[in-house]
């Protein structure tokens, strides 16, 4: 195989897996950011809880003070009673009194019905916060487990630009310039084989001619059609 060609292969191999870190750090930052939004969410669920409750406190504390005062009021209407001399005084104080006692029959069913609801959300807070710990703990094993994953994805990085600095040192100028021009449009298929013919890059079908020159692998050969490098994977002619 040609020198120039064999290089620009391993050349377009290294830029492959170099671009390929991107996606694997993504992939792995994303493992956590999961376990982070679980966490978060349940958080939420927690501090939703807390200010039912708290409001839920206020509303029972607005009852107590309103049943204390319509207690008040029955026990003034009871002395009241005792004074009025008119049929038409009794009744209207009568109906004062039942208005009152309507009120704190209501109050005391509410305060009743905000007890339970207490109750019940300090139960999901219970529930929550166990979830929580658990998420948290979670949380950690993935941090310790990415950190590892990175350090060796880090060193994995370190190991490939070494190799393609090493290379490129090595490289024509000129033909690692050839290279970089098609790079910035073809990207990861700059280097392709050609497999059945057909140009794995725009998957068009070579010449006879070009075909040819792809197996002799004596030159660097260009796809007539998109202009990629073309070469013949040894496997294949191995075959």
């Amino acid at each position: 195989m040609n020198k120039y060609l064999e290089q620009l292969i391993e050349l377009s191999k290294l830029d492959r897996e170099i671009d390929d870190f991107g996606p694997r750090i993504t992939k792995v930052e994303k493992m956590l950011k999961l376990s982070l939004d679980k966490e978060k969410e349940l958080k939420t669920q927690s501090d939703v809880f807390s200010a039912d409750i708290s409001d839920a406190k206020l509303k029972k504390a607005k009852n107590e003070a309103h049943l204390a005062e319509l207690s008040a009021k029955l026990k003034d209407l009871s002395k009241k009673s005792a004074l009025v001399k008119t049929a038409k005084e009794i009744k209207a104080l009568q109906l004062e009194e039942e208005i009152s006692k309507e009120q704190c029959d209501f109050a005391n069913e509410e305060i009743a019905r905000l007890d339970k609801m207490i109750e019940i959300k300090g139960q999901n807070i219970a529930g929550v916060q166990e979830k929580l710990s658990l998420a948290a703990s979670e949380a950690e094993t993935i941090r310790a487990s990415i950190d590892g994953q990175m350090q060796q994805i880090e060193q994995e990085r370190k190991d490939v630009y070494g190799k393609k600095e090493a290379l490129v040192s090595e490289m024509s100028q000129k033909i690692l310039t050839f290279y970089q021009k098609i790079r910035k449009w073809a990207e990861n298929t700059t280097v392709v084989p050609v497999r059945k013919q057909a140009c794995y890059g725009c998957f068009m079908r070579v010449n006879d001619k070009t075909y040819a020159s792809v197996l002799k692998q004596d030159d660097i050969i260009t796809c007539p059609h998109c202009g990629r490098i073309l070469y013949k994977e040894t496997e294949v002619l191995e075959a």
